[in-house]
This record gives C-alpha cells, structure tokens and sequence, in this order.
C-alpha cells in the first residue's frame, strides 16, 4: 500500500462537554502532524478551551449526534498516514501513542488497545462491565474468528488508507444511521475482521475520568454492542454470499496473537 517507515500522525479526539478535561489532556499531547477536535455540539466551550490550549488544532462540529458519528466526520477530515483515535475525558495516556504507531508501521493494518494484558489494565472498569465485556469479546471471537482480549475499547489507530474499507456510515446526511453511538467501537473491530486486515493488540492501561461523567449505559450500551455483534455477523455472511468484500488474508488472528504478547513497551 505504498506505507512508509515514517508516517505521519493524526491524533483524533471525538469531544462532548469536555472543556475541563481538554485544559489536561491536550498539554500532555506528544508532538504530532495533526489534532482534530471534533465537538457534538459542546455547550460549555469545549472547542474554545481546545483553540486555546492547543492553537494549531482542527475543530470541526459532528455531523449528527453519538461517538460513532463524530469518528466517522473526523476520520474524513484526517491527513495523516496514520490516524489514533483518542478519547477526551483523560482515560488515554498520551504516552502509549507511540507503542500504536510502532504495531502499524511494522505491519498490523488496525491496532486495538486492550486492557486485558499483563502489561494493561483499567482503573476505571467495574466488576459488571469487565463481565460483559468478556461475554461480548467471546462471542465476537466465536463468530468472527479472532482472538481479540477487549471488544469495547475505544483506544485505537489504524492506517488511513484502509477507512474505505471499513465502510462507516456517510457524514452528510442528518437522519441517524447503524455505526453513530457507542457500539462504533465494536463496529470498526469487527468490520476490520470481517474485511481480512492485519489486526494488532496494543496493552494499554485506562485511567479514569478527569471531570465530569460518562455517557456510557451499563445495560443499554451493553444490549446495543451485542447487537452490533449479530448485525455486523449477519452483515458478513450477506457480502460474502453476493462478493462484496472477501477477506484478503486470515493474518489478522496470528499477528494480534504474536504481538499482544511480544510487544511490551
């Protein structure tokens, strides 16, 4: 695909009323080619505090509503060679970007953070959420054929030229579509399996939340992820049936095997 040794980066950060985390997060920002803000529509200046903060970011305003759909406006606004999709609330630490870059630059076509390695962890997940996600993972590998460790975790990278391929829901329309909320996560893990790319597992510890308090749903993200799971496996079979999209390799379930263990940083 013509990727070089030395990409460049785009750090990607979806963004609802998180002024006062952006005043901590954006600081910590190793130096890279490009930031992207994308707001949904923040009602206490979030996007004032970024351009503050950090004046060479982009801010651009989401499309419709969800995290999914904020991806998806800013993965269309991206230039890198490289796109890491970073979480506002203080939860990503900065510091682990460039162990992302290096799982892709030394082949993985999409890299997925996982909590769950020896060298991860969370400070953040309950008890009730570590179960779901586990329940929800092994399905996915049941169905799928991976061997993912952490289904609903929002930090990852991937190379640009691949978006086209994951085949996410069009920004310029205003009625809401399958891929706009929370299941985006699940969404892009399984569409990246589905498609036959290389998929690396990078540890990464979560921290918690600075300020504030999440949007996420127990219960109903947790009934809209296992949905995604059934749509996106019915979605599969239905374009292997008519030849949409065959996967190219089935590469993706060794290389995240070997580097979810060899790659400690």
């Amino acid at each position: 695909m013509g990727r070089c040794a030395d990409p460049t980066i785009t750090v990607l950060i979806p963004a609802r009323n998180e002024a006062r985390n952006l005043e901590v997060v954006l600081p910590e920002l190793p130096s890279v080619d490009q930031v992207v803000l994308v707001d949904g529509r923040s009602v206490d200046g979030t996007v004032d505090v970024a351009r503050r903060v950090l004046p060479s970011i982009e801010t651009l305003t989401q499309t419709r509503t969800g995290k999914g759909n904020a991806l998806a406006c800013g993965l269309a606004a991206a230039r890198g060679d490289i796109v890491v999709m970073f979480d506002a609330d203080g939860s990503a630490d900065p510091k682990e970007i460039p162990a992302f870059v290096r799982v892709l630059v030394r082949g993985a076509d999409f890299a997925k953070g996982t909590r769950f390695h020896p060298d991860g962890g969370s400070d953040d997940l309950t008890a009730l959420r570590s179960a779901g996600n586990a329940a929800l993972n092994g399905l996915t590998n049941l169905l799928f054929g991976t061997s993912f460790t952490d289904l609903c975790y929002g930090y990852n990278a991937l190379w640009r030229d691949i978006v086209p391929r994951l085949d996410l829901p069009p920004t310029n329309l205003d009625t809401p579509r399958w891929g706009d909320g929370f299941e985006i996560e699940a969404v892009l893990h399984c569409r990246a399996a589905a498609a036959g790319l290389a998929i690396a597992e990078v540890p990464s510890v979560e921290r918690p939340r600075i300020f504030g308090k999440t949007n996420l749903r127990t219960f109903a993200d947790g009934a809209r992820v296992l949905r995604t799971i059934l749509v996106e496996y019915r979605r599969r079979l239905s374009r292997r049936h008519y030849g949409v999209s065959a996967p190219r390799s089935s590469r993706s379930h060794s290389i995240s095997s070997s580097w979810r263990t060899s790659h400690r940083s």
